[in-house]
């Protein structure tokens, strides 16, 4: 069972790992505007829907920001976790501008 930290980082069997070239909202502690922490919360469920659905984690054996593991979660359909996050408008690509969670967007 994964631990979800946000929408892009998590807990396996004691490993914290990261997905590989996404990014989504931080929460408070490390947001960049006000509005950052609740889009955070959004893109975290969002996460969680898509993994309750079965997934499994592809281990990429390299080390991210943090010495987290970078990861590609593959879902139960055969998608990758990230690429539906960022479709869907809860992620960006990595690296990205700074404050790209603060834009409004229509």
């Amino acid at each position: 069972m994964t631990c979800l930290v946000d929408g892009d980082t998590g807990w396996e069997r004691g490993v914290k790992w990261r997905l590989e070239g996404v990014d989504t909202p931080e929460y408070a502690a490390h947001a960049e505007c006000p509005e950052e922490p609740e889009k955070a919360a959004q893109s975290t469920m969002r996460m969680l829907e898509l993994m309750q659905g079965g997934y499994k984690i592809e281990w990429l054996g390299e080390k991210g920001g943090a010495g987290r593991d970078l990861v590609r979660i593959w879902l139960s359909d055969g998608r990758d976790a990230g690429q539906v996050l960022i479709e869907e408008g809860f992620a960006v690509q990595w690296p990205h501008r700074p404050r790209v969670f603060c834009e409004v967007h229509p």
